[in-house]
């Protein structure tokens, strides 16, 4: 360990792990530290079954679990999105030679205590049952303007330019309900709140594209999910880093950052000093340098049947807008299945999570745990959100924000190009990356 790196990263939570594949990728000396005996911190995925009992404090599983080394139950679950940035880095790094994906089944919002599935083309939305008929002409005009835009081509926004307007006008000249507005921000553009509306409508109209291109890749829903579970993610970016020459040490206790004129230089563990420029970390290694901005409530279900009223889908995705159900924040469910090795035969794994808003955060979730049906049984976790207290450039400590409550990665690839851009100086470029996953498989 006493020699001089690059970058230092400590944790291998998902992002640290994105963020030590791009930076051994661009050629840096990257050394990889984790306290803890296995990868993925936070964003683990569990195995055996009794495993995850014992760490809830459960007596062990019956038998009519099958076999505990079938389970790979994901602390955290979230999809991919299939055209999002998450999935360019796995390509760009190479990731995707290391991990098989299945596409998510079905995606579904919430309206008025019943489920539907979320429309995205002119013929879905034309089909649903989410809108009156006036209502869905209204909403296939608005799709069609979306998908014509382009950026560089002022005719394509027909006097309605996205950079100036804001999505909330836009919405207005298209007529568009409340209850439209709802799904369209919440279940299409992935907002968790309706901050957006104020905002110019361009990003909105990316947001929504980037939904639609996803689903026209794989059909059904726009996520992808890996097989055998999301702890698959790290270990693929360890071997990467590897690859590229970086070191990796599991089961290391990390005693402090070493700071010299205010900026690091070091790790210490034990009598041992790793020398660095830069660390990278999520926030379980620098307390004091972050700040607790909030609560996320997780509730593992394991079931023995599909969620009800989604065609018997095998893995899904339902979004309940805040305004649905009073709340000032979405709630999200998240359903996988044995299909995704991820559960013996016949089994299925819900995940409902919110940000917490009062002191019953249980409550809270009901509406998503209403959705499921019969639980065989739950874990409930609720975990502190934290932030960094700046910005890193000054001490040359890059700190990543906990997971949020989303069910997809769209909010995790963001924290993490925007850790790079600081930690690097520069926007990570995209246009290297080949742009189909096909070709890698």
């Amino acid at each position: 360990m006493d020699e001089e790196y690059d970058a230092i990263v400590l944790g291998t939570g998902l992002k640290e792990c994105i963020l030590s594949g791009m930076l051994s990728v661009s050629g840096k000396k990257v050394l990889h530290v984790d306290r803890n005996k296995y990868y993925g911190g936070e964003s683990a995925s569990i195995t055996p079954l009794e495993e995850l009992f014992a760490r809830f404090g459960g007596p062990p599983p019956n038998e009519t679990y099958g076999r505990g080394r079938d389970w790979n139950v994901d602390l955290i679950p979230k999809f991919l999105m299939a055209n999002g940035s998450l999935v360019k880095l796995l390509i760009h790094t190479g990731v995707t030679r290391y991990l098989e994906f299945k596409s998510v089944e079905g995606s579904y919002v919430y309206k008025g205590g019943k489920i539907f599935k979320v429309p995205v083309d002119q013929m879905e939305a034309l089909a649903s049952d989410l809108m009156g008929m006036f209502e869905k002409r209204r909403f296939r005009n608005f799709l069609i303007y979306v998908q014509d835009v382009r950026e560089d081509d002022p005719k394509s926004w027909k006097d309605m330019d996205p950079n100036v307007l804001t999505m909330q006008q836009i919405y207005d000249k298209f007529g568009l309900d409340k209850n439209t507005q709802d799904f369209t921000g919440h279940a299409l553009a992935l907002y968790r709140d309706d901050e957006y509306l104020n905002d110019k409508a361009l990003q909105t109209v990316r947001r929504i594209k980037l939904y639609s291109d996803s689903l026209a890749r794989y059909g059904k829903s726009p996520y992808l999910y890996p097989m055998y579970g999301l702890g698959e993610l790290p270990q693929g970016f360890a071997r990467l880093s590897a690859i590229y020459g970086g070191t990796y040490m599991l089961d290391k206790p990390i005693d402090e950052l070493v700071l010299e004129d205010g900026k690091v230089v070091g790790v210490k563990s034990g009598d041992e000093v790793a020398r660095c420029k830069q660390v990278y970390c999520d926030p379980s290694y620098v307390p004091d340098r972050v700040k607790k901005t909030g609560k996320v409530v997780r509730c593992i279900c394991l079931m023995d049947h599909p969620v009800p009223n989604t065609r018997d889908a095998l893995s899904t995705q339902v979004i309940i807008p805040q305004k649905q159900v009073g709340r000032r924040s979405d709630i999200y469910v998240s359903l996988v299945s044995y299909t995704h090795q991820v559960a013996a035969q016949g089994w299925f794994i819900a995940m409902v999570s919110t940000t917490v808003e009062t002191d019953n955060p249980e409550q809270e979730i009901k509406p998503g745990l209403d959705l499921l049906g019969p639980v065989r049984h739950k874990f409930i976790v609720v975990s502190d959100f934290f932030e960094p207290t700046d910005d890193g450039t000054a001490t040359q400590i890059f700190i990543s924000k906990s997971f949020d409550a989303t069910t997809h990665f769209e909010t995790t690839c963001d924290d993490v190009l925007d850790i790079f851009r600081r930690g690097t100086g520069e926007d990570f470029d995209f246009s290297k990356v080949k742009h189909d996953l096909d070709e890698e498989q």
